[in-house]
């Protein structure tokens, strides 16, 4: 097949030089430099294939440059900008996007932060693009166990290690043309903003919280060197990272 891959952050790369192995890659979106990561390593690991950015997307001879690339299928990978049905019109067998969630639940941003703090399911969802954000028809699914130790970012890597996984398991279904398309639940569906965290990050020392609450909270937020959640002492932020160890963890030290 002929691939346009989407592609942000590590996962992305990854997933990136992993299809470069599988098939030819003729197109390569990335983000503008001021929001792209690990922009080295993915235009490095794009080899012969053309690069485009996401505000290419938007341009008509773009557009018409993507089509003279004859792609088969898009493959999207951590790619924050919403994909409009003029792109995905050029692509026979569709896009696919691999989100680092259990859909329906935590469509949109930050799964891996409202799994702990919702106590959502987690996992990582192969699925089809659509006019929707992460509404499209699943393919294959990995659930993700979360420990009561887990704090975002151990989570955020356990999703990202799930993901290449899934999609190395997927892809010689996908190559033979041998998967399913599953509506997903719409009933059960969450969905949140980036800007949703904000509501969550300030720490109001006036207030009563429930315990278990709080400690999701400030297990979600710590990511660093991310700040994440913190509480205002005059007039100053004070930011809060917190580890967690369970009873037996820490044996291994004493001996």
């Amino acid at each position: 097949m002929r691939l346009i891959c989407l592609v942000n952050n590590h996962l992305g790369w990854q997933a990136l030089e992993y299809l470069r192995q599988q098939e030819q890659v003729v197109g390569v979106v990335m983000h503008p430099p001021e929001r792209a990561n690990f922009e080295r390593e993915i235009r490095a690991s794009s080899g012969s294939a053309e690069l485009f950015t996401a505000a290419d997307l938007m341009d008509s001879a773009c557009l018409k440059r993507i089509a003279e690339l004859k792609p088969d299928l898009g493959i999207s990978v951590l790619f924050g900008y919403l994909i409009k049905p003029v792109f995905l019109s050029l692509l026979p067998q569709g896009c696919l996007n691999l989100h680092p969630a259990y859909l329906p639940y935590n469509r949109g941003a930050y799964p891996n932060v409202w799994s702990i703090v919702d106590g959502t399911p987690a996992g990582v969802t192969l699925h089809y693009i659509d006019e929707g954000v992460d509404t499209g028809d699943v393919v294959a699914q990995k659930a993700v166990p979360v420990s009561c130790t887990d704090t975002g970012e151990i989570l955020y890597h356990k999703l990202e290690a799930a993901g290449m996984q899934l999609l190395s398991e997927t892809w010689p279904a996908i190559q033979d043309g041998r998967i399913d398309r599953v509506p997903q639940r719409s009933g059960e569906a969450t969905f949140h903003k980036v800007a949703d965290v904000a509501e969550i990050d300030e720490i109001h020392l006036e207030k009563s919280y429930p315990a278990e609450r709080l400690l999701r909270v400030l297990r979600a937020r710590t990511f660093p060197p991310h700040r994440g959640a913190f509480f205002r002492r005059d007039g100053r932020k004070v930011y809060v990272r917190v580890q967690f160890e369970e009873e037996g963890d820490g044996d291994q030290h004493k001996r």
